[in-house]
């Protein structure tokens, strides 16, 4: 319960208590509370008053997209980068500003791929008709990059073993399925 003074006030989530139910304070470690502290979760004027009780439900993405704790995830292949002829002077730095920061860089005077990783895909080079022709923009087939941006609840590495953990589950459902299809 919270009421506002004299001029407006804001309430964060560090105001509110959690009241565990059942045997959640033996399996909630730090109790039952906001992910983050300096969540706004209202701001009163002068006279308002606010008393809430917050019901907490676990679900999962595939009940509604509320649950899920994946904001972003996506892969592309791993970019490679051929350069077919030495670059110096102009041409080298002209390569590098085709490329993301990282890229090309310039070694001894010539235009090296120090990091294919970081190329974003823009094909920029291509545009120009005294470099299209000496490099070669391919992806590695077998090589893949993942991205996955979490909303906060849980951490994208946590995320990312639980899927194949999930993953694994399902192959060995399929795997039964289809001996039972076969003998």
């Amino acid at each position: 319960k919270k009421k506002g003074g004299s001029q407006e006030e804001a309430v964060v989530s560090t105001q509110s208590t959690g009241e565990p139910i059942g045997d959640q304070k033996n399996w909630i470690p730090g109790g039952v509370r906001f992910t983050e502290d300096d969540i706004l979760v209202n701001v009163l004027r002068p006279g308002q008053e606010l008393d809430m009780v917050l019901d907490a439900v676990k679900g999962i993405g595939s009940d509604h997209a509320k649950f899920s704790p994946v904001a972003t995830a996506s892969y592309r292949l791993m970019p490679e980068i051929q350069l077919l002829q030495p670059f110096r002077g102009h041409l080298a730095e002209k390569l590098k500003e085709c490329f993301s920061p990282g890229v090309i860089e310039i070694v001894d005077g010539e235009a090296v791929v120090k990091c294919a990783r970081l190329d974003t895909g823009s094909r920029e080079v291509l545009r120009h008709s005294e470099l299209a022709d000496k490099v070669k923009l391919l992806k590695v087939r077998d090589h893949f990059i993942f991205t996955i941006e979490s909303t906060g609840a849980l951490d994208p590495l946590d995320l990312m073993r639980e899927a194949i953990r999930i993953l694994k589950e399902k192959c060995k459902v399929y795997r039964k399925e289809l001996d039972v299809l076969t003998t």
